[in-house]
C-alpha cells in the first residue's frame, strides 16, 4: 500500500512536517513529484477550477508553472485536527510579459489513512506588485 509519512492522526509537529514537505515539493515545480502526495482520485478546488485525480493534477501544475515564472512559495501552519491541516500561504511569480504578482490565501487539506491528500480546497487572491516589493 502506498503511504506518505507522516500519517494521521497529526500532532502539531507532524502537521508542520507535512506542510514543509508540501512547500518543498511545490517549490521543486515538478508536477509528477507533487502529484505523488495525493490520492489517485484526489479532489481539488483551486480558485474556481476543479481538478480530479493525479493525471489532472500533473496537467494543471505543468500549465501553471509554464505561465508562472520564477515561482517561489511559502506555506505556514494555521491549524490541524486528526486527518486535516489548514495552511496560510503566499507565493510570488512573474508573468510571461514580465509583471510580478503575489498570490496569497488559505488551503484546507484532508488526508486518507495512508497520509495521501484526498481533498485540497484553495482560496487564492492575486496582487500585482513591483519587482522591488518582492520578499520571497
Amino acid at each position: 500500500m502506498e503511504q506518505k509519512h507522516p500519517l494521521p492522526p497529526f500532532t502539531l509537529e507532524t502537521a508542520k512536517q507535512k506542510i514543509q514537505m508540501a512547500e518543498d515539493a511545490w517549490n521543486s515545480q515538478n508536477p509528477e513529484k507533487v502529484s505523488l502526495a495525493y490520492t489517485i482520485d484526489s479532489e481539488w478546488r483551486n480558485r474556481s477550477t476543479f481538478v480530479n485525480g493525479r493525471e489532472e493534477i500533473v496537467r494543471f501544475l505543468a500549465d501553471k508553472w509554464e505561465k508562472e515564472l520564477n515561482y517561489k512559495l511559502k506555506k505556514e501552519y494555521w491549524s490541524h485536527s486528526e486527518n486535516r491541516i489548514a495552511v496560510r500561504f503566499e507565493y510570488e511569480y512573474q508573468s510571461k510579459d514580465g509583471k510580478w504578482f503575489r498570490a496569497y490565501g488559505n488551503e484546507n487539506w484532508e488526508f486518507d489513512e495512508n497520509g495521501l491528500m484526498k481533498k485540497r480546497y484553495a482560496s487564492i487572491n492575486d496582487l500585482e506588485i513591483k519587482e522591488s516589493e518582492r520578499y520571497l
